[in-house]
């Protein structure tokens, strides 16, 4: 195995489209959400495994997190659990762990992924994710998987590559935000796009360098603070450097901007599990169609989607294409249809109550 391959796990966001079942205290992240055995967290780390050695596998996160990442991740150390002390996005998030990654390897390659995905198809992944490492080893290049689409989904971002038979990492020409319908629908008929799946790969030179180019006044921010990563001045240091950054995605700071960025072609299966319907489509269905999870009796209730705690019982009668979803004290009911009302709601139980959210 590589030594100079690493992986950089971003797990701090909320889940808020997952609301009530990813809540402040707890986010999906940390829940075995597919009846797996293992939580979110746990399968990305160790889909990891045979890629970059444990040791070099990085989890950035918030603070307010840490003992649930040391219970869930034993064999992860302590160096390896990076601490937000505030959100502030995906570019401050990369910038510190590159920083600190750089001072212990400046020759390293990493992969940057969220916690919250499904990816089947391991060993493809696998394969692909080692192919852009290498490339990553030899050129100046700054990569992003991007995922054939199935069909024309609007809560994805899409990549545009530049026409190029020969080779499968190619040019990036585009990069588009979550289009409607009708754009959607475009392009993924000209066969120009893929969506973006937010896994990116580097050499760390390279990101430095693309930090100082595009983002500068974050890279001064983390070049002050860090000879002090690596030493027991770490966190006060961050804390200083996390109060000074602006919240600013990894995308839009530097993969929109920069000259030397390519998507590699990927037809694994892979979702972003963020909404209650991207749950419900990559979990199993009864014959009427229902995701549950719990003690669930349905009766004449088709194509919903009930997520309980494991101890109660529910019984549903008569629904269909509804979320029923329960945890720590909330309840959730809602039209599948209305899901993206999620964030409203939350907004507005957190006006009731903090403790809500």
């Amino acid at each position: 195995m590589n030594n100079n391959n690493y992986a950089v796990i971003m797990a701090g966001g909320v889940g808020t489209r997952l609301w009530p079942f990813s809540k402040t205290n707890y986010p999906k992240q940390f829940h075995d959400i597919l009846d797996t055995g293992k939580t979110l967290l746990q399968e990305t780390v160790h889909r990891f495994r045979e890629i970059c050695p444990t040791t070099n596998i990085y989890i950035v996160t918030n603070e307010i997190y840490k003992d649930l990442v040391k219970i869930q991740l034993p064999e992860l150390s302590e160096e390896q659990i990076l601490l937000e002390p505030i959100k502030r996005n995906t570019a401050p998030c990369i910038a510190y762990a590159c920083y600190k990654i750089a001072l212990k390897n400046p020759d390293a390659n990493i992969i940057v992924a969220p916690a919250d995905q499904v990816i089947k198809e391991e060993a493809d992944f696998k394969e692909i994710a080692l192919k852009a490492l290498a490339e990553t080893a030899k050129n100046d290049s700054l990569v992003t998987l991007g995922i054939k689409p199935t069909r024309p989904d609007t809560g994805y971002g899409y990549i545009q590559m530049e026409e190029d038979n020969e080779n499968e990492i190619k040019k990036v020409k585009l990069f588009t935000e979550k289009p409607n319908l009708e754009y959607a629908k475009q392009f993924v008929a000209s066969g120009e796009f893929v969506w973006n799946a937010g896994i990116f790969v580097w050499n760390v030179q390279s990101i430095l360098k693309a930090f100082k180019i595009h983002l500068e006044d974050l890279a001064n921010i983390f070049e002050e603070i860090q000879p002090q990563l690596h030493t027991d001045k770490e966190a006060a240091a961050i804390k200083k450097a996390y109060s000074l950054c602006k919240s600013e995605s990894i995308d839009k700071g530097i993969m929109e901007k920069a000259d030397n960025v390519y998507v590699i072609l990927c037809d694994f299966y892979w979702s972003d599990l963020g909404t209650w319907k991207s749950l419900y489509e990559n979990s199993p269905k009864d014959k009427d169609g229902n995701v549950s999870t719990g003690k669930v009796l349905t009766y004449d209730t088709k194509n919903s989607i009930i997520k309980i705690p494991k101890d109660q019982l529910v019984v549903v009668q008569g629904l269909e294409n509804v979320i029923v979803a329960e945890f720590d004290g909330v309840l959730l009911i809602c039209s599948k249809d209305q899901e993206q009302r999620v964030r409203e709601f939350v907004a507005d139980a957190k006006n009731l109550n903090e403790k809500y959210v």
